[in-house]
């Protein structure tokens, strides 16, 4: 019976846009039912309000699929995001202070200060560089190994080990488990280093030292710093340079806006908002979960045992919530995307997640009067197989040379290229559209 149902996750756009099947399915009345990657059989739920209820019902179990991944990371590698209530609330609420608004914003002068910096050395090299390697992967990077406490090359040598773990369908599990091994034995090696330096009265001031000389009930096991502190390594830096990269993408195909954003910074942050909620970051779709019991979801009634995976992506293009869901509104008013989750598994990192957005393209937009694609937009390479996708590459220039945009964000002229042939055939043009206030 699987074999003749729809394979999941549905194939991406070269783009930053999702599946043009996500549209599809938000406005039809049943949940389409899928085989996923592991062959596990699931409904898709994409519509707004079911899918921020399937977010926030504990009727709904992400630890009962965690024993069938849909990735490389294994349960046990996942300190949060499969796990249910008592343990994820145990967990959560022992680093939650840890990643509060009022934290963020205490490392801004820092991060602005690395953001900066990142952006001068860029200007340094030689011309096309790849913005992804020379700015967002090390500023995202650099920004995640400050936070734990562990040398920048030490995150360098694991990068390999990382993207193994966060891939799906591209490696042995003998590969697999060579990188799950990796980078437990190091944070495990970690964990060990900073205790001892705690006992010998010389802690340091890292967030891996403090969650394992925190007090309370609540604090996380030795074996879950180590667990954290990996997790939190590979999901803070990766999915943080991958948006940025996108956003940045996204900004400069269109010259309009990019002057905009350069004459009013106080435009940023609804134009950060609007690319959240436009684009698609999770390669996978969404995180399965298993109907507890009999739960009415809208219309439908989902049986105990019954898989449903929600897709955040799918949710922001409801257009019963947002208004032209397929047009890219940078000034968009009303925004309450999901694009870092709802409920319990909300994204801890959301408020560092966004300051390093804004200070990413704030530091670009200052340190580079002109900043342009050095190919067009078309040819610019995607991840593929990665559970965070993004552009691979995005080379620019700043000499006035490259791609200058698109005169009007709408469409492609030829339409000869392979990634217009590629968005013909998944049906979803990733063409912003005209902007409001910039023709």
């Amino acid at each position: 019976m699987t074999d003749e149902l729809p394979k999941f996750p549905f194939p991406h756009p070269p783009s930053p846009r999702p599946p043009a099947r996500f549209a599809e399915i938000t406005g039809e009345p049943e949940l389409p039912r899928v085989v996923l990657s592991n062959g596990a059989s699931a409904l898709l739920v994409s519509r707004y309000a079911e899918v921020r209820a399937v977010l926030s019902d504990d009727r709904f179990s992400r630890a009962s699929f965690a024993g069938r991944p849909m990735f490389a990371r294994s349960s046990g590698s996942l300190a949060l995001a499969t796990s249910d209530p008592p343990v994820h609330s145990r967990r959560r609420q022992a680093v939650a202070a840890e990643f509060t608004a009022r934290r963020a914003r205490e490392t801004e002068p820092q991060l602005r200060q690395l953001a900066a910096d990142c952006a001068a050395r860029l200007r340094t090299l030689p011309q096309p560089a790849d913005l992804v390697e020379e700015f967002t992967v090390p500023f995202a990077l650099r920004t995640s190994t400050e936070q734990l406490g562990l040398p920048y090359d030490d995150a360098l040598r694991l990068r390999p080990a990382m993207a193994v773990m966060m891939s799906f369908g591209l490696h042995t599990p003998d590969e697999v488990a060579a990188a799950h091994a990796e980078m437990h034995g190091y944070f495990a090696a970690l964990v060990s280093q900073r205790l001892n330096e705690a006992a010998d009265g010389r802690p340091n001031d890292d967030l891996i030292t403090r969650l394992l000389t925190g007090k309370g009930s609540d604090r996380l096991s030795h074996e879950e710093v180590a667990v954290f502190g990996s997790g939190l390594l590979m999901a803070g830096f990766d999915t943080t340079s991958r948006q940025l990269a996108m956003t940045v993408l996204t900004v400069l195909r269109d010259p309009a806006l990019t002057a905009r954003l350069r004459e009013q910074p106080e435009a940023l942050t609804p134009a950060l908002e609007e690319v959240l909620r436009w684009s698609s970051l999770i390669g996978t779709g969404g995180a399965a979960h298993v109907a507890l019991e009999d739960v009415r979801l809208g219309d439908v009634l989902i049986p105990a045992g019954e898989v449903v995976v929600p897709l955040t992506a799918a949710a922001n293009q409801d257009a019963t919530v947002f208004a032209e869901p397929d047009r890219f509104d940078p000034e968009r008013k009303d925004n309450p995307h999901v694009a870092f989750g709802h409920g319990r598994h909300y994204c801890l990192g959301a408020p560092l997640a966004r300051l390093q957005l804004d200070l990413g393209m704030t530091a670009l937009l200052a340190e580079f009067p002109v900043l342009r694609l050095a190919v067009h937009e078309d040819e610019v390479r995607w991840t593929t197989g990665q559970f965070i996708r993004g552009p691979l590459t995005l080379p620019v220039r700043w000499d006035g040379g490259g791609w200058p945009g698109a005169a009007q964000p709408a469409a492609h002229s030829a339409g000869n290229r392979a990634g217009d042939r590629a968005e013909a055939a998944s049906g979803c043009p990733w063409s912003p559209g005209p902007t409001r206030g910039t023709e």
